[in-house]
């Protein structure tokens, strides 16, 4: 069904897709209407096919999907994503979901079944009747850490709103990848009322963020202890250099995960992110752009990354930022760029990798 030459690289995308939830009704089935959509002035069908554009020309073998449909006792990310795959004939047209979010935005992996096998795969110590860890070692994702936020030598719970999706990968012929799917907490300091207030909420959402991070550097460490090959991909809603708290706080949140401190053989390698930690003024690639209000114009960030394993980046693999100006091939192509400024607020991120031998 494919038509997928066997050699072709493995291609594995991340996409944060804007409100994707509101683009399907209780039985996942499309809205393709003239009614608006959660993105601003934007009609339900004209998101929905913008990104069934981009989906169609990323042709990935995998897609780890951010901001996915939502499920609870009403609706199924499965069945709203595999609809959508079914839709546009899409080749990534089985969807695999993990630990329900407690917002209405899921992590989710659609994928190909004629190139690749996906299973949910969660590490790390389930919880106790209390939520915390029923021992030492890195706990689930679905369950709760402690760790001391703010130095004063009492731990908080961190935990999750949108727990990272884990999974086991194995392409046809290759060997077994880990896949860790990521939706950091944004920081943004809902309900400030006071400038005070505001500085307070924006300091503590980074801690939060921040233990997160060091929550999924601990899971990576895990899997690099194992020889494990290893790809973390998703939306941080940060990155190097990206505002004024990474003075406070020394790091960013990618950094951590990056173990940009740590030995050569116990670094994550993301290009990009390399590009931004050697140069924070010029040279910057950016993966989302967001239109600002108060100063009438349109920013740009680096927030979307895909961190390999060095045993993965030892096989020269090809990163790429579907960006509809800076990138090339999706410039030229009018559709396509209309299609990526249309879909979503974040642009795809994708890797060819040579499948690793099994």
């Amino acid at each position: 069904m494919t038509g997928v030459a066997p050699n072709r690289p493995l291609r594995l995308a991340s996409y944060n897709t804007e409100w994707f939830n509101a683009l399907f009704d209780d039985r996942g089935r499309p809205y393709d209407d003239d009614a608006l959509s959660a993105r601003y002035q934007t009609s339900r069908a004209q998101q929905l096919g913008a990104l069934g554009i981009v989906f169609t020309a990323l042709d990935a073998d995998g897609v780890m999907v951010i901001e996915a449909p939502d499920s609870n006792s009403r609706r199924s990310t499965v069945t709203a994503l595999e609809n959508f795959a079914a839709m546009f004939g899409l080749r990534a047209r089985r969807c695999i979901h993990g630990f329900s979010s407690e917002t209405e935005q899921e992590i989710a992996f659609l994928y190909d079944p004629d190139r690749l096998s996906a299973e949910h795969a969660p590490e790390g110590l389930p919880a106790t009747t209390a939520g915390l860890l029923s021992g030492p070692g890195t706990p689930r994702f679905d369950t709760a850490f402690r760790y001391d936020l703010d130095t004063d030598i009492a731990p908080e719970v961190i935990r999750f709103s949108k727990p990272p999706l884990e999974l086991l990968v194995t392409p046809q012929g290759g060997a077994a990848l880990r896949l860790i799917g990521v939706h950091a907490k944004s920081k943004a300091p809902h309900g400030a009322t006071s400038p005070d207030q505001l500085m307070r909420l924006s300091i503590e959402n980074r801690r939060k963020q921040l233990a997160q991070c060091i929550w999924i550097r601990a899971r990576v460490e895990d899997h690099l202890s194992r020889g494990d090959s290893l790809m973390v991909m998703g939306d941080f809603n940060d990155g190097p250099g990206l505002d004024e708290f990474e003075r406070l706080f020394g790091r960013s949140g990618v950094e951590i995960v990056l173990g940009a401190e740590a030995p050569p053989d116990r670094r994550l390698t993301d290009p990009h992110a390399a590009m931004a930690l050697q140069s924070r003024v010029s040279m910057q690639p950016t993966s989302a752009r967001f239109w600002h209000g108060p100063k009438k114009r349109w920013f740009e960030a680096l927030l979307d990354f895909i961190m390999v394993s060095p045993d993965l980046a030892a096989r020269a693999p090809d990163w790429r930022i579907w960006h509809p100006f800076n990138d090339p091939g999706c410039a030229a192509v009018p559709e396509l760029r209309e299609a990526l400024l249309q879909a979503s607020d974040h642009f795809p991120v994708s890797i060819d990798l040579p499948i690793p031998p099994a």
